[in-house]
């Protein structure tokens, strides 16, 4: 079971590292990451097991976010309490984006970034994502709100970016006027 400090601090020049093209058929031993990945970001989402095991509440992980530079993530979405859409991503491309762009109200977070962080992050609001699942197949996925953040999160992270370098320092809520808040 993965713990909080199997996932690298955002000190760690590895998560600035462009992550390498997954190829087919996948290891065993990433199998076995992705797993751990989800049943992470599944407990970590359940109040409960987030106590327990002392989690702190995530949605995506990328795999380099483990120290493996390799272009798949994890997203686990929770639909209704309990219940959980999981997307595993591997070698994304984001083909098509929609005009508007949003932020989260919050602020995004990030389970490498363990302290506040102030400030807005603008992402599309709908993206369209080529990609392949665990066997090798193409797919592609329409996601919106607060999926095409999330996506937009993991696939930075693919490309050794934190969400922390998309906030203007002198400015964190600059431009917060042309974009929607979610």
């Amino acid at each position: 079971m993965l713990r909080n400090k199997d996932i690298l601090d955002e000190k760690n020049k590895l998560l600035r590292k462009k992550s390498e093209e997954v190829t087919f058929p996948m290891s065993k031993e990433d199998l076995d990451t992705i797993d751990k990945m989800i049943e992470y970001l599944k407990n970590s989402q359940i109040e409960e097991l987030a106590e327990k095991y002392n989690l702190r509440p995530g949605m995506g992980m990328a795999a380099i976010q483990l120290g493996i530079p390799k272009r798949y993530f994890t997203v686990v979405y929770e639909i209704e309490k309990g219940k959980f859409d999981t997307y595993i991503i591997i070698n994304p491309k984001i083909t098509s984006t929609s005009s508007e762009k949003i932020y989260v109200e919050d602020g995004e977070g990030c389970l490498s970034v363990n302290r506040e962080t102030e400030g807005i992050v603008p992402r599309f609001a709908r993206i369209t994502v080529e990609a392949y699942d665990i066997y090798g197949n193409k797919i592609k996925l329409r996601v919106r709100e607060d999926l095409a953040i999330a996506f937009q999160h993991e696939i930075d992270h693919l490309n050794g970016i934190l969400f922390t370098d998309h906030i203007d320092p002198k400015n964190p809520f600059k431009d917060h006027d042309k974009y929607r808040a979610i």
